[in-house]
Formats: C-alpha cells, structure tokens, sequence
C-alpha cells in the first residue's frame, strides 16, 4: 500500500504535523510512504483566470499530483480557520484537482467521472471548536465538504473526519494521548480498509 501524507498547515511544527507524524510511525512495516507539506511547495493558489484558462502546473504542483495518483491512502492533516482549510490548502485544491484530471465532465448529462476513484482518505482537523459543537451548530460543513465536494467529488472514497479540538486552553496536553491512540486506529485501519474491509471512525 502506498500513502500520502499531505501537511496543509502553513507553519512548521504544529499539531497538524505532529498527527502526522504518529500516523507515519502507526502505518504497518512495509508501507511505502511519502509526504509533504504545502507550505513549501512553490506555486501561486491564484486561480484567477477560472477553469476556462488554466494555467500550466509549476513542477511542485505537476510532483504534488502525481504523487496523489499514485498513492492508494491519502491522509491530510490542517486546522480548521474560519470553517474552511488554510488559503494556501485552498488554493492547492484549485490548482490540482483539474478537469480531465481530477475529473472528466459528460457531454450529455449532468454528471462526471471521478478520475480519483479507488483511493481512500483520511482528513485530519485541528480546532479550537469542540468536536460535537462543529456537528450540532454548524452541522460539520468541513466534513460536507470534503466528503462530497473536494475529495469525494473526484472519487476517494471512504474518506473519514477526525476532529482534534479543542487546541487551546490546554486542550492539547489533556486530550494528546487520547489522539494518539485515535491517530494509530486510523492508521491501521487504513490498511484493512484497502483490503475491501469498511472501517468506520
């Protein structure tokens, strides 16, 4: 199995890294892995001239998508701001997941062939919100999103929401193995979940 571990946090050395980090150790001997991290991939999130005009992928971005075709899990890690990723996160999105690329509209009807399809994905969120406050007064709009919108709109599937918060107010120090243990439960399960086994958490 191949894995990719994308760090959508545009500072070194947080958490998200950090999740990250004890996902990588979790993943069984064998596994082939890459990483990276947004932060330090030269391109412009600028997607202002639309789909209509893209422009040529720089080379950290043509590097960044063939490693997303190319691996079997894909595990992203970023804190929520403002209910959304990072802009940088964001505008890597716009960037990559491309027509004809990421996705192939039909000519006759409404619908798209997701050109992802046969991967899987894990979204790790960092937050100051609490988890079931994220659920019950936003209704989850980054897991909307993500499931049917960014990743489930090219074809990954299943992609699981694991929420870390609340970060501060030594939220972290409290919950941190508690996080831990949740993070090598998603690692390990990703194995069996390319084994054709549903693991849901």
């Amino acid at each position: 199995m191949r894995v990719l571990l994308i760090d959508g946090h545009p500072d070194q050395g947080r958490l998200s890294a950090h999740l990250l980090d004890h996902y990588q150790q979790a993943l069984p001997a064998g596994t082939s892995i890459d990483r990276l991290a947004i932060r330090d991939l030269d391109f412009n999130p600028d997607l202002s001239r639309g789909y209509e005009n893209v422009p040529p992928l720089e080379p950290a971005l043509e590097d960044a998508l063939a490693k997303i075709e190319a691996c079997d899990h894909l595990v992203l890690a970023f804190p929520l701001w403002w209910g959304a990723e990072p802009a940088g996160m964001k505008g890597f999105w716009d960037r990559i997941l491309l027509p004809r690329r990421a996705f192939r509209y039909h000519q006759n009807d409404p619908f798209w062939d997701r050109l992802l399809k046969g991967r899987s994905a894990d979204v790790l969120v960092t937050m100051d919100t609490p988890p079931p406050y994220l659920r019950l007064a936003y209704f989850d709009p980054i897991g909307w999103r993500y499931r049917r919108q960014v990743l489930g709109f090219v074809g990954f599937r299943p992609i699981r929401m694991a929420y870390f918060g609340m970060v501060r107010r030594g939220g972290v120090e409290r919950n941190l193995s508690r996080w831990q243990a949740r993070i090598t439960s998603l690692a390990e399960g990703a194995v069996k979940l390319k084994r054709g086994k549903k693991i849901w958490t």
